[in-house]
This record gives C-alpha cells, structure tokens and sequence, in this order.
C-alpha cells in the first residue's frame, strides 16, 4: 500500500459516521452521529458498504443469551466493505480490497479448538455485535488477521448474510453427515438460514424436503426443495415425512426457532441418522424418549456459525453461482421493523442493510 493511497483514504472521510445504536436491553434503536473509529496497529478500518441482519441480532436485542453484551451497543455481525485503512504493523491487507467483518473479532488461537479449526468454541472469543461494537455503522475497526477475504468477483451485498447466516447454515450441513444423493429434512425452511440451507444443501448434491408454514411453499420449492412439508397443518407429520422418505431422512437440520419441530425430529429420523439443532427457541428445554435414541443410534449435534475455512468455503459457494441469496435491501433506520417482522416469521430472504440508502 502506498503512502499516497493512504492519505487519500483518510482525507476523504468525515470525522464522524452514522452508527444504529441501543442503551439497554429492547430499548429504542437510534441512528446517531459517533466519531469514526481509528484503527490500533495490528486493526483494519473498513467502510462497510452492507451489513445482513441476522436473527442473532433481535436476540442481542431482546438480551435472549447468557452471555457478554455491552451496553449502548451497536449491533450486527454480518459487514462488507472495502478496506479504508490499515493499522502500521498490518502488511497483509491493501487500501482498496474487500473484506468481511463476521461474527467472530478475535479469538486466542492457541486453544485446542482454535488449533483444530473450531475457533467458535475458543473461550477467549469476542462477538461483534455482542460484546464489541457491531457493524450497524458506516466504518468498524477489527484485527486483520480476524477479517474475511471477500472474492473479489463477488457482491458486497450478496457476501454479508454469508458471513454468518450462510456458513451457519453450511456448517450445519456439514455436521448433519448427509451423503450426495441422501435426503435430509430442513425445519424453517423457508427463513433466511433455512432459504440458505436448502441451496447449500443442493449444491452438495443432497436432496431436500422443506418443513414450514404453507405460505413458504412456493419460496422453497423455488430455491431446490424437492418436496415440500407443512409444519403446522400436515396430518400425522412422523408418518408422512418416513412414507417420503422410505424410513425416515438421513440428517435434519434445525432452523426453526420453536420447541415442537424439535422434538418432531426425533420421531422421524431414520435410523443411525444425525439431528443437528442450530434455531435458538425461547424456551430451550424439550422432551425426549431417549429410548429410541439408543436403540436407532441417533446422534444429536449442535452447530452454531463456522470456522474460517467453513465461511472461505461458504463464499465460494456463492461467487461460483451454486448458492444465490435472496436479497431484501433496506435502510439503516429500518432495522426496528426487520426485527418485528422476524418475531413474526414474516422473513423469505436475507435482509441487507443497504448504507447508501
């Protein structure tokens, strides 16, 4: 990077940017002027162009998690932008490039998850969007190290619900263990990680049912599903789904965000097939027989977001044309009436706040 690109860059930043930002738990969400941060020596300052609106975010919102969340915080986990400027000790990252700020800021690599590709599981981790400043703002600072490389033949827009919403959804995938060929179940179909799911789902060669509200039938058969499941008004589910299947799907992946689709999984998986749970219900408690369990060696998994390497492979998924992500752009202001809509499950496709609006 040059000195004179650097100089370019910060001359023609104002010195504040506008930043979505709440004091306390379910308290208003303001669009208010703060001083563009400056990036430490070993940090990128990136101007965010797009920033995806996660259901994770309506539940650092609503304060649904145990753990850290810092208040005022300004939301979101899912920037794309261009780098704008570069930290002294960085020389792996240029003014001008693409680049990712995901869930994940940092975490210690030198724990046996951080060794073993599972850094989402480090203990030292930090969460934009939780206990660091998100990217429902204009400009964020991270770690180089800790910022995703965006293909640069790849939309900024279509690249920033991958960075959790797509890699939690083909992590998840992953985990369910489904061979190309295999049928696996996907609940919340037709929201924004089940709209994710069933295309990565596709594109690993698996054959999909989609299980939701009827009004996502036609959205889900658009994206691949090859059949389509009500959730709420299928008359005796468990036996449909196992005549479909000729004994039930090899894995189901979990999105829907509801105690009873959860506790349906157990009744219809095939034997030795993988449930992997990854939508957070309110009330997180179910019940199950454990009978069946041991007797079908079922395995049950949780999944949640992805390493690095799956978010890398995520993106390709898309730059390639395999995964296509349905967009809604919408303003900063409007992330209030984002959240209500997906506490209505009013939600098809990824919604994208849109900075140029």
């Amino acid at each position: 990077m040059s000195a004179f690109n650097h100089v370019v860059f910060c001359v023609s930043m104002s010195s504040t940017h506008r930043a979505l930002i709440f004091d306390d738990f379910k308290g208003p969400l303001e669009v208010r002027q703060l001083p563009i941060p400056e990036p430490q020596d070993d940090e990128i300052l990136i101007k965010i162009n797009y920033s995806g609106i996660c259901h994770s975010d309506l539940h650092a919102w609503n304060g649904d998690f145990d753990y850290a969340t810092i208040h005022p915080l300004i939301g979101g986990h899912e920037g794309a932008g261009v780098v704008v400027k570069t930290g002294e000790k960085v020389k792996d990252w240029n003014v001008g490039e693409p680049a990712g700020v995901k869930l994940i800021n940092s975490n210690c690599f030198n724990c046996e998850y951080c060794k073993t590709g599972n850094e989402p599981l480090c203990n030292k981790i930090s969460n934009n969007g939780f206990d660091r400043h998100g990217t429902f703002q204009e400009y964020v600072t991270t770690r180089a190290i800790d910022a995703i490389r965006i293909p640069k033949d790849l939309n900024l827009a279509s690249a920033a619900p991958v960075l959790c919403g797509g890699v939690t959804a083909y992590k998840a995938l992953k985990e369910a263990n489904v061979k190309p060929g295999q049928i696996v179940a996907i609940t919340g179909a037709g929201g924004g990680l089940g709209s994710f799911g069933i295309q990565y789902a596709r594109a690993m060669g698996l054959r999909v049912i989609a299980i939701d509200h009827s009004e996502k039938k036609d959205h889900c058969l658009s994206l691949g599903a090859e059949w389509f499941v009500d959730a709420f008004n299928t008359e005796n589910l468990t036996d449909h789904i196992k005549n479909i299947t000729n004994g039930g799907p090899y894995g189901i992946v979990n999105f829907a965000a509801a105690k009873k689709p959860m506790e349906q999984a157990f009744e219809y998986i095939r034997k030795r097939g993988t449930i992997v749970l990854v939508g957070f219900p309110k009330d997180s408690k179910i019940l199950i027989d454990t009978t069946p369990l041991i007797f079908n060696a079922i395995t049950v998994k949780g999944s949640i977001i992805g390493s690095r390497l799956d978010t890398e492979e995520a993106l390709e998924f898309v730059a390639r044309g395999a995964v296509k992500v349905p967009l809604e752009m919408v303003k900063l202001e409007d992330v209030s009436k984002i959240y209500k809509k997906m506490e209505d499950g009013k939600i098809n496709s990824r919604v994208v706040v849109d900075f140029s609006l």
